[in-house]
């Protein structure tokens, strides 16, 4: 008896203990299920804030160049407007191959002997390509003639290639497949250490994006070109949407080779142009993947895309004009840059010829809206034109004009107008979930397409699979529409430190997907995932933070609708809805209330005066610039860089008082807003304060930066600052 109540006891103490035990697993078990949860929802939103801001800031890059193409289409010849833009458009230009490899020539640039970078012996040998590798590994800088020979021999080789590249795999052999690198050196390097080398067993296909963003893109191209020279049936690459002079001027490319190579930097951009011209389309491998940049549309064929001239669409952001032959067997091409006389620009410069509506519309247009604008009645156009040359030059006789007319005629035919759609849907399209195809609102230029859409283009072309690239994937790959859309993404912490893996794919003859996944970092190695989340986070509020100010007039008008008293104090829930109303970015602003606003009243309302007044501005004293100026540098700053780039016509990173007063001008038109003059003369004088008559671009961008007095986001580090200890006590601290 006495034996089994000690049993009994023992039990009973024993299944108390195990229900403790099973309380608090389920406890851990909820906690640990709302921390992924909260880290879950922290990290897409964060991943929202970034891919919202580089859409939009690739939306604005085409209106903008829509802008400036209405402008060459419609102003004068002699308009000081024109004028500023005309030479990116390269629309008088007349030249024979030839004459450009004479244009390119390094003959007469000398290496110094001081020199300590590598040096490159042509015909390029392995040996060549792989120094080339290991020197920029140690950050040294290839001379100018090397650069320029090497990309002369590339452009001839890429001359002689198709539009669409075939492979085929073996059992000896599987092709790597890699996606957007965007000038980070770090994760080619990587990929190479992990992969190997390009080579006669181990061929690569690199899926376009090479430049543009990241600091290295000269470094990224010249090894990309270097192995095609050197390796021409085992490297293959496809031209993306940032192989385009047009979007380098905005996101970086242009201003770094500038900067390497100060003295030769504008040979070295034109003929950069010319090779990304003639980089090819797409690669099929073994009649059953195809590898694109961008995507698909429901009008997208291989069959046109293998024939048109890809070369004449040096900018993919505007279809290219008719070349034609002259009586002198010159062609003439829409994107050289050898001058003739002024008298032979295009006839649609001469005359509007249709209206495209109000001023506060045409910035609105999609590349689509844009492409038809210039069409009239060809003998109109040819009696205006020959009217005008008859006024302006007539000692030009009548043979002469008629060779002239045939030689600058611009009008698009429809073939080329179906071509340059053709080339713009696969360099810029996304997919998406839903059936059917529309045009890409978000990017403004090519569309999203749907499942249906990639089941019927499989199936004209009897393919399987198609692998992309083109969009940021965190985990650097993502499959859809049933697993035939493969999008990769080859550059890792693409927004931040740890905000994104990198991918490559492995293809063999069973054409089964083998993906490999890296961070290229050895920082984000060191940090915990809430470290990781965490700094992405600081990084991705900062800029949302910007971009609030930049808004800061909008936000002010809807703060007002819900304070009819102007009392400057709104509730949590109107404050959300009137930053949604403005922002038009599906954030969750009531949680995010806490990381971005520190002024509240007693009674829990949002002084959203003091929340602007938080907002200093870093440079010089900007309390005698005009408030509505000052506020479109911040929301338009890109843009504003763009056309300064645009302006500095001799890349002397340079321009005069002048040339700024008509960037201004020519912005006010853009943004369809009044910029009195003595508004942007203030601005001006502050920035010239050695009143030498010339601002410097750059230290005009600096001298703007916006700082948060209170707030510690400005603490949260870039990709190249910080370390894990700092992330560590950052994640500590209680009031971040």
């Amino acid at each position: 008896m006495g034996c089994g109540v000690t049993k009994s006891n023992h039990f009973h103490k024993h299944s108390t203990t195990a229900g403790k035990a099973i309380r608090a697993a389920v406890l851990i078990q909820r906690w640990y299920r709302q921390y992924v949860a909260r880290t879950e929802m922290r990290r897409r939103y964060t991943w929202h804030i970034f891919q919202s801001i580089e859409y939009s800031g690739e939306q604005a890059q085409i209106k903008l160049y829509n802008f400036l193409g209405y402008l060459m289409d419609n102003f004068t010849p002699s308009s000081n407007e024109r004028n500023l833009i005309s030479h990116i458009f390269r629309e008088n230009e007349v030249c024979r191959d030839a004459e450009w490899e004479r244009y390119f020539c390094y003959k007469n640039i000398e290496v110094p002997a001081i020199y300590s970078g590598p040096h490159l012996a042509f015909p390029l040998t392995v040996e060549d390509a792989v120094g080339l590798v290991e020197a920029f590994r140690s950050k040294k800088q290839l001379h100018s003639r090397y650069v320029l020979q090497l990309l002369l021999e590339t452009w001839k080789l890429l001359r002689m290639l198709p539009n669409i590249n075939r492979i085929s795999t073996c059992h000896s052999k599987e092709i790597t497949i890699c996606g957007d690198l965007h000038g980070q050196l770090e994760d080619l390097l990587l990929i190479f250490y992990k992969n190997g080398m390009p080579c006669l067993e181990r061929p690569y296909v690199f899926n376009g994006d090479f430049v543009d963003r990241g600091k290295d893109s000269i470094e990224i191209l010249l090894i990309l070109f270097a192995f095609l020279l050197v390796y021409p049936s085992d490297v293959y690459l496809n031209r993306g949407n940032h192989e385009d002079h047009i979007v380098n001027l905005r996101y970086g490319f242009t201003k770094e080779v500038l900067s390497k190579y100060k003295l030769h930097g504008k040979r070295i951009l034109k003929l950069l142009q010319k090779i990304f011209s003639w980089l090819p389309l797409a690669t099929v491998i073994d009649q059953k993947v195809l590898v694109l940049h961008g995507g698909i549309s429901d009008t997208t064929d291989l069959g046109i895309l293998a024939r048109l001239d890809r070369h004449n669409y040096v900018s993919a952001l505007r279809p290219p004009k008719k070349r034609h032959s002259s009586s002198a067997g010159i062609s003439t091409d829409s994107d050289m840059d050898v001058p003739v006389n002024r008298v032979f620009r295009r006839q649609a410069s001469f005359t509007l010829p249709k209206q495209l509506g109000a001023r506060n519309c045409f910035h609105n247009r999609s590349l689509q809206d844009f492409s038809s604008r210039i069409k009239v009645n060809k003998e109109k156009e040819q009696e205006i034109c020959m009217r005008n040359l008859g006024t302006i030059q007539p000692e030009i006789s009548n043979s002469d004009k008629d060779s002239l007319f045939l030689s600058v005629e611009s009008v698009t035919s429809d073939n080329t107008e179906e071509d340059w759609k053709q080339i713009l849907d696969l360099l810029w399209s996304d997919p998406m979930t839903q059936e059917g195809c529309i045009p890409n609102e978000v990017r403004g230029g090519g569309c999203y397409w749907g499942p249906d859409v990639t089941d019927d283009f499989l199936n004209r072309h009897n393919l399987q699979l198609i692998i992309r690239s083109h969009e940021c994937k965190q985990e650097g790959y993502e499959f859809c529409h049933n697993r035939k859309v493969l999008t990769l993404f080859s550059a890792s912490n693409y927004y931040d430190v740890g905000s994104n893996r990198g991918a490559y794919v492995k293809l063999g003859p069973d054409l089964v997907p083998y993906l490999v996944q890296y961070q290229a970092s050895s920082m984000t190695r060191e940090l915990t995932i809430r470290q990781s989340v965490g700094q992405t986070e600081r990084s991705a509020l900062k800029v949302l933070r910007e971009q609030l100010f930049a808004h800061k007039s909008d936000l002010i008008c809807a703060f007002k609708k819900f304070d009819p008293e102007n009392t400057g104090l709104v509730s949590l829930n109107d404050w959300a809805s009137a930053v949604e109303s403005v922002m038009h970015l599906s954030l969750p602003w009531r949680t995010l209330r806490s990381q971005l606003v520190n002024c509240k009243s007693s009674e829990g309302m949002i002084d959203y005066y003091e929340w602007f007044n938080e907002l200093a501005i870093k440079g010089p004293n900007a309390d005698h610039i005009d408030q509505v100026l000052l506020e479109t540098l911040y929301r338009h700053r890109s843009t504003i860089e763009t056309i300064f780039r645009i302006i500095d016509t001799d890349n002397s990173g340079f321009i005069s008082i002048q040339d700024f007063w008509q960037t201004w001008k020519l912005l006010s038109v853009y943004l369809k807003m009044e910029i009195t003059d003595e508004a942007i003369s203030d601005l001006a004088v502050t920035i010239d304060s050695n009143h030498d008559g010339s601002i410097d671009i750059d230290e005009f961008m600096e001298a703007f930066r916006l700082t948060d007095k209170k707030s510690r986001l400005e603490r949260g580090r870039s990709m190249f600052m910080g370390t894990a200890s700092d992330l560590t006590k950052l994640d500590e601290d209680p009031n971040i």
